[in-house]
């Protein structure tokens, strides 16, 4: 097959396997009755963010740096700018008071966290190790705060999940977890034969086509919880599905082997877009009409995605 087929192919294995290993993980996490917000904010986020996670690691063994990095940045950017826009677009999402105080917090700081470990032009297996402790405690905490807190009744897909045997959810599970495997490897020999192919970076493709195609889970999830009006577990996986990145995703990449010889416009470029557009999710939320994210400001997210792609084409390096 050509480096587009491999491509095309790998991301379809990519949206299949992820929707089964999102099933399989939300009806394991229903039988063992956690908490809805604790499966929007971990089960969910950690099961959509095993796409970036096999392709990351897939890259780095294969010395593809660029596309180990460039991945989790380029779909930590589109999970707020483009999946978070689009999905405001169909429906209005109430922000709650968990993100000020946990959600949108753990974000900025394991964000901040991750640059200052790159400013050496390297994620190292300590640096990668302090990156996953941070996601250990902060799925902790938020865990212990939702039970404080109290929780919502099981909706009726919860009761459905509930339902399903054992054996029919570790079949997903099995199933998911192929699909993943079979579809990262496909999609990292088509990206690369793709960049050869058009005389461009590996990076603008890990940073744009790669970072939509594993992002489509998290996309998927918030289309379908915010058009059942479940907007908090729409906005939850989302920044969740960020702080999973960078703490499993190239945490646990860089302590399988160290990420490095990745391209300068990573760190000087690509990775302060990352920071600005998870930054503004926080004033944008206050503006007016405040604690909502609404269709226009849904579209401002958009157009803010449509800008660093261009800009990323225009000036590809």
């Amino acid at each position: 097959m050509t480096g587009i087929a491999f491509l095309i192919a790998g991301l379809i294995m990519l949206i299949f396997g992820g929707d089964y290993l999102v099933k399989s993980a939300v009806a394991l996490a229903v039988k063992l009755k956690l908490s809805r917000i604790v499966i929007g904010m971990t089960v969910v986020s950690f099961a959509t963010s095993v796409p970036e996670l096999i392709v990351s690691i897939t890259s780095a063994l294969k010395n593809h740096p660029d596309i180990a990095l460039s991945n989790v940045i380029g779909s930590n950017i589109a999970n707020i700018a483009l999946v978070l826009g689009f999905t405001a677009l169909l429906a209005t999402i109430v922000v709650k008071r968990t993100s000020y105080i946990f959600n949108w917090p753990g974000m900025i700081v394991i964000s901040l966290l991750l640059m200052f470990f790159l400013r050496d032009d390297k994620l190292d297996f300590t640096e990668g190790l302090t990156l996953f402790i941070f996601l250990l405690l902060f799925t902790v905490l938020i865990v212990r705060h939702s039970y404080k807190m109290g929780d919502a009744p099981m909706d009726q897909e919860d009761l459905e999940l509930a339902g399903k045997k054992t054996i029919t959810v570790l079949v997903w599970l099995v199933i998911g977890g192929f699909f993943l495997w079979l579809g990262s490897r496909w999609l990292v020999e088509g990206a690369v034969g793709m960049a050869r192919m058009f005389g461009i970076s590996e990076r603008i493709i890990g940073i744009s086509v790669i970072a939509v195609g594993t992002s489509i889970p998290e996309l998927a999830a918030s289309v379908i919880s915010a058009l059942k009006h479940e907007k908090d577990i729409s906005l939850g996986n989302l920044i969740g599905s960020n702080i999973f990145n960078i703490g499993s995703v190239l945490g646990i990449t860089a302590m399988i082997k160290p990420v490095a010889g990745f391209s300068p416009r990573l760190m000087n470029n690509d990775i302060y877009w990352m920071l600005g557009i998870s930054f503004i999710l926080l004033p944008l939320s206050l503006m007016p009409p405040k604690n909502l994210i609404n269709r226009w400001k849904g579209a401002v997210l958009l157009l803010l995605y449509a800008l660093f792609i261009y800009l990323s084409f225009v000036g590809h390096a």
